[in-house]
């Protein structure tokens, strides 16, 4: 018998080692953890991953640095990967003469944001892949995005050329690009600015110019969704009964919900369309895009009951439940754009797109409703660029009140119709190879997706979602926070410390938390996370935060996140998030703080609003009454939830069912009564038992 047993397991060994997989090159990324590294793991190219002890290997080495940075779920650096760095002739060459090096840019957001400022201020653009060749110091001297093989080699022998025949050439070049992107961190000094006379007005009156008020989003030929933007010209447009605001804000929306940006099958949104009506979509998700767009539609249908905000946003939620919330209750990061299609190529979009030959063929008699509704007659939303046979993203003309007048159609009768036709393509996508999922656990993203999570719940009182934000909440506290409040950027990487946009996120998030579970432990955790952050990331020269932490070890380049893009730029949350917890605390160091960094940015501010927005939705804070709203007795949960359905942007809200400590709390607990005190500047108005009565003296 044991004869027997040893000779399987000597077959079995035979047959492990005979199906192990093999290739005719490895490199360093085999032993990281990113998927994107990884993918790159077994080009015949030496990549290295960044570490600090890059640029000293440089030095000693006496070569350039090559940056190669991307992310997995992007489309073109698949295909450069394809077509160049699996090349022997380019590996070889790049192997000579560089110190070559792979960044996911979502695991090292500082080694992205620096190259990537680099990249525009020497070519005017940026994008990903981003590539960037530097000094041996990190100075950058030449900068680029997608190359086919014939470009790229051409580039890196021409620099090769350069440098060696001129290197002091070569690095008074890199020299005047380093001291440009630290001047692009300067700051105006002008702290005692009156910010009552800031019109804005004027600044909405030049950012309407670059606003699309047809298509909605801004005038670009690409249209990315910018959340940041919509919370704010939300507010302003309804704050000044701005019609003309409020309807872009809706325009927009609606826009992004009927194309193709939104995925009308199982729900989420692509990262943004490559033309300016939303209709064809670069066909990667994100967990950060559909997360700030689950916060739009929540607080847009606060101020416009629109049912079709509401389904976007719980079907959104399914999708994120399904495709990325893991056991544990933390989120991955995204799902690739391409994926293999029926030929077992892959192909960008190749699980989203249909041919009209496989819809008729699945809804039979149902097909010609089907086609108008999902607007087939048109060439707009014909793929066709990498695909010689036509496949349709599936975009609706009009809304769905207009179709139904138009086809003589009730309500119930076309939900039961579209809900049909999605279970039909459903189960016709369940035979499509699932693109692949970027299973990277980030910190910042996740705490976005929290924030997701409370603003849904704020709006739709549903409970499922409180306890799923819970749950989150919580698995972030137990798995990327450490006891001395240091934050991990990434659960699969701990050796990479957390960014100022980590803490940020993290802090705004908690603080949403207390406001829908009134557990002041939310509350104090952000205060600790903000104590530390204060400790390890605060420029006193600046008074702004840098990227990371100061005393960290790698570039030498100081960056300050100020911008608003796709997401709000980290400084500008943490203003907001010291605004709030100095009126939680009775904090005026924290307030002042807060203060500051906004006036540290006002020029900017006036010159660009369309990158300022969430430093603008503070000025609001400051310019206009900020109503410290405190609840306290037993039916405390319920009149809050009853207030936060309210479009209330302009309110702190604080609570307890019994006595606390808290400054706004304190000696206000009534035992026999559920009182709501409207404050400002600490000075409240009469209590009130009635939440009309309490909106009303927030007017």
């Amino acid at each position: 018998m044991r004869f027997f047993i040893l000779f399987i397991s000597i077959i079995f060994l035979v047959f492990c080692a005979c199906t192990k997989e093999t290739h005719p090159y490895t490199n360093a990324l085999v032993h990281e953890t990113s998927p994107y590294l990884l993918q790159h793991a077994h080009n015949p190219i030496n990549w290295q991953p960044w570490s600090e002890e890059i640029l000293a290997k440089a030095t000693k080495e006496n070569k350039l640095i090559l940056f190669s940075i991307g992310y997995a779920s992007c489309h073109w650096c698949h295909v450069m990967e394809q077509e160049t760095f699996e090349n022997e002739e380019v590996a070889k060459f790049m192997n000579t003469h560089f110190i070559n090096v792979k960044v996911d840019r979502e695991e090292h957001p500082d080694i992205d944001k620096t190259y990537l400022k680099a990249v525009q201020m020497m070519t005017g653009n940026a994008g990903w892949p981003l590539h960037c060749i530097t000094l041996p110091n990190g100075e950058p001297v030449w900068g680029g995005t997608y190359f086919t093989k014939e470009q790229w080699m051409n580039a890196l022998e021409q620099i090769v050329k350069i440098h060696d025949s001129n290197p002091n050439e070569t690095a008074q070049f890199a020299k005047k690009v380093a001291n440009d992107i630290q001047k692009w961190n300067t700051f105006s000094s002008d702290t005692l600015l009156n910010l009552s006379k800031i019109s804005l007005k004027e600044i909405q009156s030049k950012w309407k110019k670059k606003l699309d008020l047809v298509n909605g989003g801004q005038q670009e030929e690409e249209k990315f969704p910018r959340s940041t933007n919509y919370r704010f010209l939300l507010r302003y447009a309804v704050l000044e009964k701005d019609s003309v605001l409020l309807n872009y804000v809706h325009t927009t929306l609606r826009m992004i919900a009927e194309k193709g940006l939104y995925d009308h099958i199982e729900g989420g949104f692509t990262r943004y369309t490559t033309d300016k009506a939303w209709q064809i979509p670069h066909f990667e998700k994100m967990l950060y895009t559909n997360a700030q767009l689950i916060s739009s539609y929540s607080l847009a249908y606060q101020t416009q009951k629109n049912e079709n905000y509401k389904t976007v946003v719980y079907e959104t939620l399914n999708f994120i439940k399904k495709q990325w919330l893991r056991n544990d209750h933390l989120l991955y990061a995204s799902l690739n754009a391409d994926s293999f299609n029926e030929k077992n190529e892959l192909e960008e979009g190749a699980y989203y797109t249909w041919r009209k030959e496989t819809l008729q063929q699945v809804l039979g008699s149902d097909f010609d409703l089907f086609s108008k509704y999902f607007n087939l007659h048109s060439s707009t939303n014909i793929i066709s660029e990498e695909n010689p046979e036509e496949k349709y993203v599936l975009t609706k003309k009009h809304d769905d009140a207009s179709f139904m007048n138009l086809y003589h159609l009730t309500e119930d009768q076309l939900k039961a119709k579209v809900n049909t036709w999605k279970t039909i393509l459903l189960n016709e996508r369940k035979k499509r190879n699932l693109p692949q999922t970027d299973t990277k656990v980030l910190t910042a993203w996740n705490a976005l997706m929290l924030k997701a999570y409370t603003d849904a719940y704020k709006t739709f009182g549903d409970e499922q979602i409180k306890t799923q934000a819970v749950q989150t909440a919580t698995a972030i506290k137990n798995k990327l926070i450490s006891k001395e409040w240091k934050v991990l950027r990434s659960l699969n990487n701990p050796e990479i410390d957390g960014f100022l946009e980590d803490y940020a996120y993290l802090i705004d998030s908690f603080l949403s938390m207390y406001q829908i579970t009134f557990d002041s432990q939310w509350l104090y955790d952000a205060k600790s996370l903000t104590t530390y952050v204060l400790e390890h990331f605060y420029s006193h020269t600046n008074n702004l935060f840098t990227f990371s932490e100061i005393n960290s070890k790698g570039l030498h380049f100081e960056e300050f996140d100020v911008e608003d893009g796709i997401m709000p730029s980290a400084n500008s949350v943490m203003s907001h998030n010291l605004l709030q917890l100095g009126h939680y605390f009775g904090n005026d160091d924290f307030l002042q703080k807060s203060k500051i960094m906004l006036l540290r940015n006002i020029p900017d501010i006036i010159e660009y609003p369309n990158l300022y927005a969430n430093w603008l939705d503070l000025l609001l804070h400051l310019s206009q009454p900020y109503y410290e709203v405190v609840i306290c007795g037993k039916d405390a949960h319920e009149k809050a939830r009853a207030l936060q359905q309210n479009y209330l942007p302009n309110m702190l809200l604080c609570g307890s069912t019994s006595d606390s400590e808290l400054p706004l709390l304190k000696n206000r607990f009534n035992e026999g009564k559920t009182l709501i005190y409207v404050c400002v500047n600490r000075t409240c108005k009469q209590p009130t038992e009635r939440i009309e009565k309490a909106i009303e003296l927030m007017k």
